[in-house]
């Protein structure tokens, strides 16, 4: 069997082929990716901040963030890994719609049943990612959420 570390980073590679049937084979039927409620994510593309399932969870990540984020690079700052739960702390680079670059560190609590994700729980800065989405301070404004961050 593999360890929940291997199937954490086995998928956050898997993510990145935008193949939404390798991805959903990486959750649990009944798996959930749960946000911050109103994060500028979901608000931008007009999407839950709680998706159920391995589909809707591999449509969000092989196409509707694409949406928002294009030359997404993802830079690991720690994993961190305790039996079926896995922790990884990431930044995350994109260009926006319009061309203006997005920076957010997040942090990504896994938890693994056997070989396959059941749960993700993320957390990010939710003002900055916000300030990104609504042109506060010294943050780029982005058009697809209308202002809201």
């Amino acid at each position: 069997m593999t360890s929940p570390r291997d199937v954490v980073l086995n998928a956050w590679k898997t993510f990145s082929s935008r193949d939404a049937a390798r991805i959903a084979a990486l959750f649990t039927d009944d798996a959930e990716w749960i946000a911050p409620k109103g994060n500028a994510t979901a608000v931008a593309l007009d999407h839950t901040d709680h998706m159920v399932g391995a589909t809707q969870i591999a449509r969000f990540i092989a196409q509707e963030m694409h949406r928002l984020f294009s030359e997404v690079d993802i830079a690991f700052r720690g994993v961190h890994a305790d039996g079926d739960v896995v922790i990884v702390e990431e930044r995350m680079r994109a260009t926006l719609p319009g061309g203006k670059p997005y920076e957010n560190d997040y942090c990504f609590v896994f938890t693994v049943a056997g070989d396959r994700i059941r749960e993700v729980r993320e957390y990010m800065d939710t003002r900055k990612g916000g300030g990104w989405c609504s042109g506060r301070g010294h943050e780029p404004a982005c058009q697809p959420c209308g202002g809201v961050g």
